[in-house]
C-alpha cells in the first residue's frame, strides 16, 4: 500500500507556492521525519518530511513547478529504511555527513550538486557560515584560469539550466585581457524576495506614508539593565535581558492610550483591534520577515525577550510557520543592530503605523542648562496620514520616549 506525500494545507493568505528543492530522488530509502522536499511560499519555506520508513517510489512534481494548497507531490511505499539492502551507500552516506550538515539554501544546494562540487570547500557569506548561491557561482568562476573564466562560466549556467532552467551567472571578459575580468551575476528572485519587494512597492504607492522622529535617553534604561541583567537571566532560566522586551511594553502602553496607531485600514472601514499583536522585524538570509508576538500586551518583559529568541532561531533556522506570519497590528523594527543612526522605516499593510529603533550613541545633549553627554538612540514613528494625524503620532512617539527614559512607568502601568 502506498502513502500519498501531499504539501502543508496553506492558509487563505498564501494561494500557492513553488517547489524549490527535492532532497530525495525517486527509489531512495528515507527514515521517518526524514526531510524530502521544500516549498516556498510568498512568507516562508516550508519542509515536507516522510511520515513513514520506506521507499521514495515516485516524484510527481518537479522542482520549479507551483502547486495550491494540499498539493499531490509523490507517493511512498512504507517499510524497512533500506539500509541492509544498500549497506556500500549507507556508508557513503555516512562518510559524507559533514558536507550534508553544512548550512545551505536551496538554490545553492542544487548548483553544488548539478556541479559535483565538494561544498566543504566553499565559503560560505552568510550568516553563521551558511554557503549563499552567490557563493557558489564565485567559487565556480575562481576554480578555472582567469583566461577561461568565461567558458567556466558558460559551463556552470548549462549545468544549472539543465537542474533548475533558470540562468544564475553570466561573466563578461574585457578585450584587452584577463586582468580586466569583470564578473556579473543574473539570479532569479526566489518568491519570497519578489514578494517582499511587490508589498514594500505597495505600501510607498498606495499608503499616505508620513515619518516623524525623536530622540531618547537610553541611560536609565541601560543603567537598570546593567544592574539586573545576571539576575534576570538566572530567574528566566537564560533569557537574556534586552532592550526589545522594554520597547514592545512601552508600545503595548502608548497602543491602548492612541487605538488609531494600532488600528488598520479596510477598503472604507477602519478596524480597530482591542489587542495588541506587536511584528517583530527579523533579518534572515531570504530576506526581512515579521514574525508576530501574539497578545504582547499579556506579556512580561522577560515573555517578550523569550519569544523575540525563538522567533529569532525559527527564521535563521527557517523554521518559521505561516501562523508565525500571520497578522500583526504594529510593527517594531530594531535597525540599530545593524549600526543604523537613521532611517524611515517602511510600513507593513494593513498596519498603519511601525516603529524604527537605532543604533545607541553618545551624543552631547543640554539637560538643566547643562550640556552633557549622553547615551542617545533616534526614534521613527512611520504610519499612514490617511488614518492617523500628526498630532496623534507625535504624541504615540513622546509616550514611547518617556516610557522608555522611565522605565519604573513601564512596570508600574503608569
Amino acid at each position: 500500500m502506498k502513502i500519498e506525500i501531499k504539501a502543508p494545507a496553506f492558509p487563505e493568505s498564501v494561494a500557492d507556492g513553488e517547489v524549490s528543492l527535492w532532497h530525495k530522488q525517486e527509489g531512495d530509502f528515507v527514515a521517518r521525519d526524514e526531510l524530502l522536499v521544500e516549498i516556498e511560499t510568498d512568507k516562508v519555506v516550508m519542509e515536507v518530511v516522510a511520515p513513514e520508513d520506506g521507499r521514495l517510489d515516485r516524484i510527481l512534481v518537479a522542482a520549479g513547478s507551483t502547486i495550491e494548497s494540499d498539493a499531490l507531490l509523490a507517493e511512498l511505499t512504507p517499510g524497512a529504511s533500506g539500509a541492509a539492502e544498500r549497506p556500500t551507500e549507507v556508508a557513503q552516506a555516512t562518510a559524507s555527513g559533514t558536507e550534508k550538515d553544512i548550512p545551505m539554501g536551496p538554490a545553492a544546494r542544487q548548483l553544488i550538486e548539478a556541479n559535483g562540487l565538494d561544498a566543504t570547500a566553499i565559503n560560505g557569506t552568510g550568516k553563521d557560515g551558511r554557503i549563499n548561491k552567490e557563493d557558489v557561482v564565485a567559487f565556480i568562476a575562481a576554480q578555472q584560469p582567469l583566461t577561461a573564466a568565461s567558458s567556466s562560466a558558460d559551463a556552470a549556467l548549462s549545468a544549472s539550466a539543465s537542474a533548475s532552467a533558470k540562468p544564475v551567472a553570466a561573466v563578461a571578459l574585457d578585450p584587452q585581457g584577463p586582468t580586466s575580468e569583470r564578473i556579473e551575476r543574473r539570479v532569479p528572485m526566489t518568491r519570497m524576495r519578489a514578494r517582499i519587494a511587490e508589498r514594500l512597492l505597495a505600501a510607498s504607492q498606495e499608503t499616505a506614508m508620513l515619518t516623524t522622529f525623536n530622540e531618547v535617553d537610553m541611560a536609565p534604561l541601560m543603567r537598570l539593565r546593567s544592574q539586573y541583567k545576571d539576575q534576570f537571566e538566572k530567574t528566566h532560566n537564560g533569557t537574556r535581558l534586552g532592550f526589545m522586551g522594554f520597547f514592545v511594553r512601552a508600545c503595548c502602553e502608548a497602543l491602548k492610550r492612541f487605538p488609531e496607531v494600532n488600528a488598520s485600514i479596510d477598503g472604507n472601514d477602519v478596524v480597530y483591534h482591542g489587542y495588541q499583536d506587536i511584528g517583530v522585524a527579523v533579518s534572515t538570509d531570504d530576506g526581512l520577515v515579521v514574525p508576530v508576538l501574539r497578545d504582547a500586551d499579556f506579556m512580561s518583559i522577560a515573555d517578550v525577550e523569550a519569544a523575540i529568541r525563538d522567533l529569532g532561531l525559527k527564521a535563521r533556522d527557517k523554521k518559521l510557520t505561516i501562523d508565525d506570519m500571520t497578522g500583526g497590528t504594529f510593527t517594531v523594527s530594531n535597525g540599530g543592530v545593524f549600526g543604523s543612526l537613521l532611517s524611515t522605516p517602511i510600513l507593513n499593510p494593513p498596519q498603519t503605523a511601525i516603529l524604527g529603533m537605532h543604533t545607541i550613541k553618545d551624543r552631547p545633549v543640554a539637560i538643566d542648562g547643562e550640556v552633557v553627554v549622553r547615551p542617545m538612540m533616534y526614534l521613527a514613528l512611520s504610519y499612514d496620514h490617511r488614518l492617523i494625524d500628526g498630532k496623534t503620532a507625535v504624541q504615540f512617539l513622546v509616550t514611547v520616549k518617556d516610557l522608555i527614559e522611565d522605565p519604573s512607568r513601564i512596570l508600574l502601568q503608569l
